[in-house]
């Protein structure tokens, strides 16, 4: 055990720290939002701006965040008034990003294998001065995606109760697409920007199946991705010698397996809420059939989407957040 008072160790225990605290604050709106793949997305990207640092010779870690904003940015812009829908997007951001990556490393005089690093992760090889970035960026994303929560949230849930209650959607929207750019970059040293989505989602997707309020997510899913950051490193710290594990896919598999253990806790967390429908009669409703057609609904409903469910006549009504409806068709019809 004596690896982990190693100097290198220290630093990199305290960059996963706070990378298993950042990445999964930014990616619970993310999730809200049902734009999980926008970390992946930013992370191709952020390829491209690590080469140009190896070209330049400059950071290859503040170009990354550099270029990594400005193609969050574009998606944003894209999503929001462009005629191509945000799956089209990310992907034209997947494949261009990683293939200038590898063209601009080339024109650098550098091979692919000189990403790799930053594709996969090498925390062990973390500096000094990237670990006081790594720490200042992540207590960035963190203050603001917690300081922020209850606008951030109401923006991820409802857009236009967001508009009424007076909130700038675009900008609260750009602010996300932003701080993921950034954390994006954090993760880069710690799981590598190709597994960099994996710790932003699979923390947050694991609370949700046992958490039901939105910040009970937000901090369980902060102390998951902690634990899972901290534990990988951990693993892969202690392997017999001869044997060579990188601290970033035990990072991942950790995490995922956290979700494979509670996943059927939260099935059956599940069923016995719908056990317990907090509307059993109708007699308190003045029309109890009487529906009232919506605009399409943010989220899509359904067993696994972590709402009240309550059987109402051959469908389901779904309750969250003083709503009770359920899909028909393309629309909501409010009960």
């Amino acid at each position: 055990m004596d690896v982990f008072t190693l100097p290198f160790m220290e630093r990199a225990l305290l960059a996963a720290l706070f990378t298993g605290l950042a990445a999964p604050a930014i990616g619970t709106y993310l999730v809200q939002r049902r734009l999980a793949l926008m970390g992946d997305g930013i992370g191709h990207v952020a390829v491209t701006g690590v080469a140009l640092g190896l070209l330049t010779g400059t950071s290859p870690t503040w170009t990354a965040v550099v270029v990594a904003v400005l193609g969050a940015i574009l998606i944003e812009v894209i999503r929001e008034r462009g005629h191509t829908n945000g799956d089209v997007a990310l992907a034209l951001l997947f494949y261009g990003g990683l293939a200038g990556g590898v063209l601009v490393t080339g024109l650098a005089g550098q091979s692919a294998s000189r990403l790799q690093q930053y594709l996969f992760g090498a925390i062990t090889t973390i500096s000094s001065t990237d670990v006081v970035v790594t720490m200042v960026l992540a207590a960035v994303v963190i203050g603001t995606a917690v300081g922020l929560s209850p606008q951030l949230f109401a923006v991820a849930q409802d857009q236009e109760f967001a508009r009424v209650a007076g909130l700038n959607v675009r900008a609260y929207n750009l602010l996300v697409a932003v701080l993921a750019a950034v954390t994006v970059t954090v993760a880069m040293r710690t799981v590598g920007l190709l597994l960099v989505s994996a710790l932003m989602v699979v923390p947050v997707a694991t609370s949700q199946q046992l958490a039901r309020s939105f910040r009970t997510t937000l901090v369980s899913a902060m102390l998951l991705g902690t634990l899972a950051s901290v534990g990988g490193l951990s693993i892969a710290a202690v392997v017999p010698a001869g044997v060579s594990v990188s601290p970033g896919p035990t990072i991942v598999l950790l995490s995922l397996a956290g979700f494979v253990v509670t996943w059927p806790l939260g099935v059956w967390l599940r069923h016995r809420q719908r056990l317990h429908a907090p509307f059993p009669a109708h007699h308190d409703v003045a029309d109890p059939d009487a529906h009232l057609e919506t605009d399409p609904h943010p989220h899509e409903h359904g067993s696994a989407c972590g709402h009240v469910a309550v059987p109402h006549g051959d469908h389901v009504d779904y309750v969250h957040d003083g709503h009770r409806h359920a899909p028909h068709g393309k629309h909501y019809d409010e009960h």
